[in-house]
């Protein structure tokens, strides 16, 4: 057999192989049970997520499209550390009544955060990883990368949407209502803008 026939062979064996590993390390995904706190599809980015699985090329193994959350000031994960959870608009009443409920339970420092829409992909190649790479920034998901090419390439796809500060410490709320009355209407804008994104991601 001639070398360059040998070669191109082999070659077209490796693809092969690599191709085969990748569909099934993507069947093995999604096999698995749903580990996220909501454990379901948060249905704002669930369009972009199907549609990327539909994809031979990719495959998603988390995704959020952006949540507000009170949660305990702690350097370690814990089972009790998210006190309250929003994956939709807030309004100020609501707020303020959730925050009043966690302080009367909470002894320490107390924060509220904002974070915006997130999406690890798998790619079949390093290509493939640069392409969805080039689409996100365009779309707007300024704080995005590559973030493996060892055993697999992994992109990281986030938005820039962000909010943290402390706001109960020792059961005492921080802040006054016309700070919180701003404040909802600054995170809602946010979460708006960030859901755009997903929008504008899942149309190109």
């Amino acid at each position: 057999m001639p070398q360059d026939i040998f070669l191109r062979e082999k070659v077209n064996s490796q693809k092969q192989t690599t191709e085969k590993l990748f569909a099934q390390r993507k069947k093995d995904t999604f096999s698995k049970k749903d580990k996220s706190h909501i454990g379901k599809w948060d249905e704002k980015i669930r369009g972009l997520c199907e549609k990327i699985n539909k994809s031979s090329r990719y495959y998603t193994t988390s995704s959020c499209s952006g949540r507000i959350i009170i949660i305990a000031d702690q350097d370690k994960k814990a089972k009790d550390l998210f006190l309250k959870r929003y994956h939709d608009l807030i309004n100020f009443e609501q707020l303020k009544k959730d925050l009043e409920e966690v302080s009367k339970k909470s002894k320490g420092l107390i924060k509220f955060k904002l974070d915006p829409c997130a999406l690890h992909v798998v790619c079949k190649s390093l290509e493939d990883a640069n392409e969805l790479y080039s689409k996100a920034k365009l779309a707007g998901w300024k704080k995005s990368g590559i973030i493996a090419i060892d055993k697999r390439y992994v992109v990281e796809l986030t938005s820039t949407e962000r909010l943290e500060f402390p706001i109960i410490d020792k059961g005492k709320i921080l802040v006054g209502d016309e700070f919180l009355k701003i404040l909802v209407k600054r995170a809602d804008e946010k979460l708006k803008k960030t859901w755009e994104k997903i929008k504008s991601l899942e149309n190109q």
